[in-house]
């Protein structure tokens, strides 16, 4: 019940976001969008309300609205999709577990591509390390791939990917 509010709040904001926001997409392309915040960004590109409701639920947005840098490795609404059935109302309302999950998918400082592609681990704000490796020219952070990266935000960057990933518990 509280997701579907959630969502519902979600939408509303999408909807206030104006349509030049709504008209970022992201799409395989690297996307320049550096008017706004990660949070804007997110919310305007329509492909990650599940994220943003997880985000409210955990109490995280107006920190990702702060003035960072920030780098997300952001699931994608179909990433959110792949978990087990009922995880992700459980997850909200769990706010100690939801808020290390979010946190694992957020690194201080702007980290482009180019720098993550170098890399071969980095540590997440919730203090534990993401693997990094190259496959087959792309970049996979843990087992979800980056399907787009260096989507540009006023506070940093954004890299979408198509797995939600999980710290050790």
């Amino acid at each position: 019940m509280q997701f579907r509010t959630l969502s519902a709040m979600v939408a509303a904001g999408l909807l206030l976001a104006g349509s030049a926001q709504a008209q970022m997409k992201y799409s395989s392309s690297s996307a320049a969008y550096t008017s706004n915040d990660i949070v804007d960004v997110a919310l305007a590109a329509g492909s990650f309300n599940t994220l943003a409701a997880a985000l409210q639920a955990a109490g995280l947005v107006e920190t990702l609205k702060g003035e960072g840098p920030f780098t997300v490795f952001a699931p994608t609404d179909e990433a959110f999709a792949k978990l087990p059935a009922g995880t992700v109302e459980a997850l909200l309302q769990d706010k100690e577990k939801l808020t290390a999950i979010l946190t694992y998918h957020v690194v201080a400082g702007r980290v482009t591509s180019e720098q993550v592609a170098k890399l071969d681990r980095a540590t997440t704000v919730n203090g534990q390390d993401v693997a990094i490796k190259v496959k087959y020219g792309s970049v996979y952070v843990n087992d979800a791939k980056v399907v787009q990266a260096d989507v540009e935000a006023s506070n940093g960057v954004i890299h979408v990917i198509d797995t939600v990933i999980l710290p050790e518990w």
